[in-house]
């Protein structure tokens, strides 16, 4: 818990500090005498451009770097293979950079998903996503960069021999499905050091070198921000059927609480130039609010774990001990939090913060 309050108090800075810089640059145009609102406005724009542009990039350095570490920790391939106790060293070194990674991209991914989509489908899909997309012939080979990838197909290969049952058991009835498994030769471990490690470092290179202010679209990025807190709930709703996030390794909580505080982060640049516009500071005061009792309900649970969904979980049809347990009592907090139609939900106003930035509000579309 001590770890837990130390990262809440680090995001709570980061998003104050955010603040701070993008409040004193309008400050200093207004000072100056922008001439018309259309002027201070394009300024203002500007500025923000450069302040989301910069705290992004951070991130991204981030998720390259631990691609590289990861790929270079993967073990000198042997006829072997990898084995549990033989390469116990390494594949704690990989789960360790593979963490790093999940965790930078999952604080940026709200502004990177819009911009880029078939990097963060290269990325990020998960692997069920991937079979529907192989149109049901599997991936043969899940080792060598193509068809499955990115960081869940990295992931479960780490994970491989510790996939919880019920992830084995959604998984083994998607057409084209293969069991998870370590590298058993030294052709399969030649291919994931250097074919799917490789591709995901191209893929966050690319990440690297195409994030520039020219391409960032201020209202598409918004919109990116409050699709991601719209998605939370829909993370919880899929750890219980086995089909959650980061299923491997258990650590979807984190991947919630990362996407939670990269959005903090991220929407004070935007709430800086929000509470110059009429109306605007007490949308502001509801989105901040929203965050911080969103970010104290994920830190009332231990871990980088979802609590297990009740056997008799239905999303459609709770009962009322169902929704006593820990797990429920996860789903209907975050439901309340992040509800599109829920006046005073997190997701709510900031399309009313949308509205007043002259940005496009989201649509929760099927």
């Amino acid at each position: 818990m001590c770890d837990r309050q130390v990262l809440d108090i680090s995001n709570k800075t980061r998003a104050s500090a955010a603040r701070l810089v993008v409040a004193v640059a309008m400050t200093m145009m207004v000072g100056c005498g922008s001439g018309s609102s259309r002027s201070s406005d394009a300024q203002s724009e500007a500025a923000l451009t450069t302040h989301v542009h910069d705290s992004v990039e951070t991130d991204i350095d981030k998720l390259v770097q631990a691609a590289a570490d990861l790929q270079s920790a993967a073990p000198v391939p042997d006829a072997d293979g990898w084995g549990s106790a033989t390469d116990a060293d390494a594949i704690a070194q990989m789960k360790a950079a593979w963490i790093r990674a999940r965790t930078a991209y999952e604080r940026v991914e709200g502004v990177l998903a819009p911009l880029f989509p078939d990097v963060d489908n290269s990325i990020d899909a998960r692997y069920d996503d991937f079979m529907d997309q192989l149109a049901g012939y599997g991936d043969p080979n899940p080792f060598d960069g193509e068809g499955v990838t990115g960081m869940h197909a990295i992931e479960r290969i780490l994970y491989a021999d510790v996939i919880p049952p019920n992830v084995v058991a959604l998984e083994s009835h998607l057409p084209g499905y293969a069991p998870a498994a370590f590298p058993s030769n030294e052709t399969e471990a030649s291919d994931f050091k250097t074919k799917l490690c490789g591709k995901f470092i191209t893929d966050a290179r690319t990440l690297q070198s195409d994030w520039q202010p020219s391409r960032i679209d201020l209202g598409g990025a918004f919109q990116g921000l409050i699709s991601l807190v719209n998605e939370q709930q829909e993370k919880v709703n899929k750890a219980a059927t086995g089909e959650e996030e980061s299923r491997y390794s258990e650590r979807t909580l984190a991947d919630l609480e990362d996407n939670l505080a990269g959005t903090t982060t991220i929407y004070a640049f935007f709430g800086s130039w929000l509470v110059t516009k009429s109306g605007g500071p007490p949308i502001d005061a509801k989105i901040e609010d929203g965050f911080q009792t969103l970010s104290a309900l994920y830190a009332t649970f231990p871990g980088a774990t979802i609590p297990e969904p009740p056997a008799t979980w239905s999303s459609l049809n709770p009962t009322t001990t169902d929704l006593a347990t820990p797990f429920g009592q996860l789903y209907t907090a975050v439901q309340s939090a992040v509800d599109p139609v829920t006046n005073g939900s997190i997701v709510f106003e900031m399309n009313l913060a949308a509205v007043a930035l002259g940005f496009p509000e989201f649509r929760n579309t099927p």
